[in-house]
């Protein structure tokens, strides 16, 4: 484990070989697992969880009620909430709770409402506003997001045999049925 000089790290639960990067804050009841990179100008609220293999980029805040998996990416400020009607000085019973599955991608400036899971392997573009559940190896985009694409578990957009048949690199078959894609 390395933590910067100049990062304010009050967690004792920081799995090994994860580093902390100067000016990062992170609060006592924090959970980080092994092999994480939290880069500069980084803030992690009480509560938040973080699992294996994760990188969270330069200019991202994680709120109270954050779930992170196993070998997700954070691109550079993306942005969390978790109150859906913030007012100063008044706080909820309970924050909302958002889960962002294994080996998950959300590209830089991209914004997740509270209360929204993304699902396994899902690729959120640079820029989007997640309002409402991604399913798994969803590629969503826009503004509120939808979805445009399929990917593997690596990232790379699926091909589109038709409307709801795709194909992954390895050649194997995907079908999709409501809204959720499965092997076939």
């Amino acid at each position: 484990m390395m933590i910067h000089a100049l990062a304010d790290v009050k967690s004792k639960q920081i799995g090994k070989d994860t580093r902390v990067w100067q000016f990062a804050v992170i609060m006592e009841d924090v959970i980080i697992g092994e092999n994480c990179n939290v880069n500069c100008h980084t803030f992690i609220e009480n509560g938040v969880r973080i699992g294996n293999n994760v990188t969270v980029k330069s200019g991202v805040y994680l709120w109270t009620g954050l779930s992170i998996a196993d070998d997700v990416f954070i691109g550079p400020n993306v942005t969390f909430t978790n109150d859906k009607y913030p007012r100063s000085k008044q706080y909820p019973d309970e924050f909302q709770h958002t889960r962002i599955d294994k080996g998950v991608s959300i590209g830089a400036g991209a914004i997740i409402l509270g209360g929204t899971n993304i699902g396994k392997y899902a690729l959120v573009a640079a820029g989007s506003v997640v309002t409402k559940a991604v399913p798994a190896h969803a590629m969503v985009m826009g503004n509120p997001a939808k979805i445009v694409g399929w990917v593997d578990t690596d990232g790379t957009k699926m091909t589109a045999l038709n409307e709801n048949t795709f194909l992954d690199k390895a050649n194997q078959k995907w079908i999709l049925n409501n809204n959720e894609l499965n092997k076939q």
